[in-house]
């Protein structure tokens, strides 16, 4: 969900430094726009929208688009858009990504990446959207909650976050559900005839102890920003219900979280097992959102 290059923060930076050593390695071919027969769901165009939650699974495959989008051909949109046989295929994600680019270019490291709406038509039948994350500060929160651990059984950033008496993570949660919604009528618009749905964020921290120093959160400040998470898919879900769209709200999943074994978690700590980039969905968290949305869809 960080923000890149602007807003880019010391976890995002070793992904980027790994994404930017591989990338002169490995060269994948085009993957935004893929043919593979008539949907057995009927979807004819799926469009994938969204930040680095949305673009990023394994770092060695990347997609087509700038390198700065992190972009992999083993995220949950390629993962759905094989699942599903759809005809038409494109992933416009992006890390670092917010409200403001579905309607505006994004630059980041290796060119710019178009308004994302861009790639919707009248044609498309399925969107997924993933975005919000970076509009409430994402990035910012992991850097300082990080620099405040080492007040390990403490409460830090907690403490940072709600000085005066007022909570400015859930705050900013609140004030973004009009902008989510502007989103969604967005899609709407142009994609009029489009199944969408909505897609919250898989868990980083459990609901309670944490695992310091892997994730560098002292232990106090472990079930607030877990609450924070949750507080964040919440509100994307009953916007998404409001706006006439689906949702997949990942706040269920347990036992998945950047704290567990490296063969049982969804989301890297800080210093990643697998390809993929700090604090963020790896393969098997990608492919279990994918899994997520398709069930939702019925299928």
């Amino acid at each position: 969900m960080v923000r890149t290059p602007i807003r880019r923060t010391a976890v995002f930076s070793a992904a980027l430094a790994l994404a930017a050593a591989t990338a002169a390695l490995v060269t994948a071919p085009a993957q935004a726009s893929t043919s593979a027969g008539a949907s057995a769901a009927g979807f004819h165009k799926y469009v994938a929208l969204g930040d680095s939650y949305t673009a990023v699974g394994d770092l060695l495959k990347p997609a087509d688009g700038p390198l700065g989008c992190f972009r992999s051909t083993v995220n949950f949109p390629h993962d759905l858009a094989a699942s599903l046989h759809v005809a038409d295929f494109v992933d416009a994600s992006c890390g670092g990504a917010v409200t403001a680019d579905m309607t505006g270019p994004q630059s980041v490291i290796g060119g710019t990446n178009p308004a994302q709406f861009d790639a919707l038509t009248p044609d498309t039948d399925l969107v997924t959207v993933g975005i919000g994350g970076n509009d409430i500060g994402f990035g910012d929160i992991v850097t300082t909650c990080g620099e405040l651990s080492l007040d390990v059984f403490g409460n830090p950033c907690r403490q940072h976050f709600t000085v005066g008496g007022t909570d400015q993570l859930a705050a900013r949660i609140d004030a973004l559900a009009p902008t989510i919604d502007a989103v969604i009528a967005g899609i709407h618009q142009r994609a009029p005839h489009a199944t969408v749905v909505v897609v919250g964020y898989l868990p980083v921290l459990p609901a309670a102890w944490g695992c310091w120093p892997s994730m560098p959160v002292a232990l106090g400040d472990v079930p607030w920003l877990h609450g924070i998470e949750q507080k964040l898919n919440d509100m994307l879900a009953e916007r998404a219900a409001a706006d006439g769209a689906l949702s997949v709200n990942p706040n269920g999943v347990t036992g998945r979280d950047a704290c567990q074994l490296p063969w049982t978690r969804w989301v890297e700590p800080v210093i990643p097992a697998q390809p993929a980039a700090p604090v963020h969905p790896n393969p098997a968290g990608q492919n279990a959102v994918a899994a997520m949305i398709k069930s939702r869809l019925g299928l």
